[in-house]
């Protein structure tokens, strides 16, 4: 009997740990001003190793309907990230340009910075804990 118990005890206390150890959460962004419904979405979970120097982490694209698009990254393990999105309104899967190097398509980036230039990792970072985020860009 002292087995029984002491086996359930262990198992107790193991479900008990792995409830409160969540290590992989899902971030949830949402894009709610496109101002057309064609073409798609893309968007990059960056570290700062990968931010403005190729594909993301993780990498997803959406359908776009009536102005808004939702993406969600899943199994995030904790860190600092940024994410970066793009209308890609000719589904080419890619940021085009105008001569002058001003991009054509409607992008934003976590924490909304909506400064002159190129962005940055620390004007687009954000931490991810233990709990799922949701997050609103706004293009």
């Amino acid at each position: 009997m002292k087995t029984v118990t002491l086996a359930l005890s262990f198992l107790f206390v193991s479900i008990i740990a792995m409830a409160q150890e969540k290590t992989n959460v899902a971030i949830t962004v949402t894009i709610d001003n496109l101002t057309s419904d064609e073409g798609k979405v893309l968007a990059g979970l960056h570290t700062a190793e990968t931010f403005m120097k190729g594909p993301g982490i993780q990498n997803l694209e959406s359908t776009i309907e009536n102005g808004k698009a939702i993406l969600k990254f899943n199994n995030v393990k904790p860190g600092t990230y940024a994410v970066m999105a793009l209308h890609d309104a000719n589904e080419n899967n890619r940021m085009d340009y105008q001569s002058n190097g001003m991009p054509k398509e409607s992008y934003g980036m976590s924490g909304n910075d909506m400064t002159m230039g190129p962005p940055t990792f620390n004007s687009a970072k954000f931490t991810v804990g233990d709990e799922d985020l949701e997050m609103n860009i706004r293009f």
